[in-house]
């Protein structure tokens, strides 16, 4: 699949949903973030917890992604309560992957916050932007095979399993979290659902 990274016209955008606001970082959003990547249970399928400067380099190359392309993974807050939440959103991964180039949908957010359906809500949001605004073809998500929430979240979203298991090339071959998963959707399948 060819992948042309859009810039989107509109650098301020906002994604609303009924409960949740997806938009740029704000300078406040860098210490809750930093304490959901410093949460085992939020990281127990990353390879590592996040320290305060690494939570903050992230935030910083999603940050700049959004105003450099006016996308990315977006800072999510609740409506009418402005409390960060986690980041939803869309990346164009760089390690090379079986899917490669492509865009994938990915969350993650702070455990108070689990069993709402906010990942699946802002997920959704995302896609529509993805199919809608930078009229991509194929929305892909991945996790290592473990992940069971995550992958239901997928499956919520209406994407299926590629069948197309692969070790992630960013961890060493037997680390317990290399194998994954590889989910997808296409724009004419959202559209069918949605």
């Amino acid at each position: 699949m060819n992948i042309t990274i859009t810039r989107y016209p509109e650098k301020r955008l906002a994604l609303e949903t009924d409960r949740l606001i997806l938009r740029q970082w704000l300078d406040e959003d860098y210490a809750p973030f930093a304490r959901i990547n410093d949460d085992p249970r939020v990281m127990e399928f990353f390879p590592q917890l996040l320290s305060r400067d690494e939570s903050d380099e992230l935030a910083n190359r999603c940050r700049e992604l959004i105003t450099e392309r006016g996308w990315g993974f977006w800072a999510v807050e609740l409506k009418g309560y402005g409390d960060f939440i986690g980041i939803v959103g869309l990346n164009a991964p760089q390690d090379r992957l079986p899917c490669s180039p492509c865009i994938e949908v990915g969350w993650r957010l702070a455990y108070r916050h689990w069993g709402k359906g906010y990942a699946t809500e802002a997920g959704s949001r995302a896609l529509r932007f993805a199919f809608e605004a930078l009229m991509l073809n194929e929305v892909v998500a991945f996790t290592t095979s473990t992940n069971q929430r995550s992958r239901e979240v997928m499956e919520r979203l209406g994407m299926v399993n590629k069948n197309q298991d692969f070790d992630h090339p960013a961890l060493v071959p037997d680390h317990p979290l290399s194998k994954h998963v590889l989910y997808a959707i296409s724009r004419k399948v959202w559209k069918e659902k949605y």
